[in-house]
């Protein structure tokens, strides 16, 4: 059997320090350096255990200041429905402000792009037409909620105040609110899930351990006359979200 390698090795002493209570949650590690020389072993070395760490939840990094023990992450219930969409602004931000967190995003927006296959084909337009596509890292209290990648056919928002989904005067609102301005009304969305493993750049940017669980949600919105105008892949990760749909009932 092959010998573990160094940086596993580290990131397990590292893990049987933090468990025995020497550093508590929200503790400031030591120096890469510092470890380094302790352990007779390269900054690089150090610095890949900190990061396997990381992406397990045990650590964090914070820009400019250090590697420290993470806090403990409470599972966040978030409910899919229909009244997220009639809150007005953005939904993910009402979600994390009814749990009293303040919701932010990053993104970033690409005009233009073909549409693959599978994507055209929930748009229904053809394979290759041109699309705005936008990908999304969303934030709770600055810790990473969710991802998203959004499609919308160029030819529907192109030349319109919202053909940019996060510049002009609709920024940062939501699909149903943004296509309203230009006289669409979105009447439903259809959401399927599924269970999956996160791929490595999605563990990466989501701050779990590489093949952990995630909900992966294919989301489209469709207009009143049934076109669809817009479709999403949300990728939510299940150690630290459960997601929970809340299905209104029509009184006869």
């Amino acid at each position: 059997m092959s010998e573990q390698p160094p940086y596993l090795r580290i990131a397990d002493v590292l893990r049987q320090r933090i468990a025995s209570g020497e550093w508590q949650p929200g503790d400031r590690l030591p120096s890469r350096a510092r470890f380094a020389e302790e352990y007779d072993v390269g900054d690089n070395v150090v610095r890949r255990a900190q990061e396997h760490l990381i992406s397990q939840g045990l650590l964090e990094g914070r820009a400019g200041s250090g590697t420290y023990v993470a806090e403990p992450r409470a599972r966040l219930r978030m409910v899919r429905g229909l009244a997220r969409e009639k809150r007005g602004g953005s939904p993910f931000r009402a979600d994390m402000a009814a749990l009293g967190r303040a919701g932010t995003w990053e993104y970033r927006t690409e005009a233009k792009v073909p549409a693959p296959e599978d994507i055209a084909r929930r748009l229904g337009i053809e394979a290759g037409a041109l699309t705005v596509r936008t990908a999304y890292e969303f934030l709770g209290n600055g810790k990473p909620v969710q991802l998203s990648t959004s499609w919308e056919p160029y030819d529907l928002t192109g030349g319109t105040l919202i053909v940019l989904p996060e510049g002009g005067p609709y920024a940062g609102k939501g699909v149903v609110e943004r296509m309203a301005a230009i006289g669409i009304t979105i009447s439903h969305a259809v959401e399927q899930p599924e269970p999956r493993t996160a791929t490595t750049e999605e563990a990466h940017l989501l701050g779990v351990q590489r093949g952990a669980l995630v909900t992966a949600i294919e989301r489209t919105y469709y207009a009143e006359d049934g076109r669809p105008v817009e479709t999403a892949d949300i990728v939510v990760p299940a150690a630290h979200c459960e997601i929970v749909y809340e299905i209104p009932i029509n009184r006869p």
